[in-house]
């Protein structure tokens, strides 16, 4: 056989191939760069969800303005504080045989903290006002904390 191609392993490469990993600063230095980067991204990932909870209290307050006019074409009159919100999903005997609904089709969803959207008749800016406290679920903040409401 020739000399060149003819390989001879020695006892050391052996055990230093047998040996190859990660040494223990190496595995030190990847997880500070982990952390590093969760202690940048997490506090922006986590003010992004406060905002999406907001826009979804807005959405289904606007949902509930479009269910609420169309109540109001068929009934001829938004529904009572009384009433609330419910009359959007059964007939209240006020209502009488021009009740057309369900207006809404899932049923009343609870604001995006898991607390019922408040519905007041008047309102103080329009005939009827919903109202979202907010994550705190208090009346007043700011912030997530903030009411959010149809007026």
């Amino acid at each position: 056989m020739h000399p060149v191609l003819k390989q001879r392993v020695t006892p050391c490469a052996a055990a230093r191939r047998a040996r190859a990993g990660f040494t223990l600063l190496e595995l030190l230095v990847v997880i500070v760069i982990i952390g590093l980067l969760a202690a940048y991204v997490g506090p922006k990932y986590f003010s992004q969800l406060g905002k999406s909870e907001v826009t979804v209290a807005k959405a289904q307050i606007e949902a509930f303005d479009k269910s609420l006019d169309t109540y109001r074409l068929d009934v001829g009159r938004y529904p009572t504080a009384e009433e609330g919100l419910n009359a959007l999903m059964t007939a209240p005997p006020s209502a009488g045989a021009k009740w057309n609904g369900p207006y809404l089709k899932k049923g009343i969803p609870l604001d995006p903290w898991g607390r019922p959207y408040q519905y007041r008749s008047p309102g103080s800016k329009g005939e009827y006002e919903i109202i979202s406290f907010g994550k705190d679920g208090q009346p007043g903040g700011t912030g997530d904390n903030a009411d959010i409401s149809s007026n």
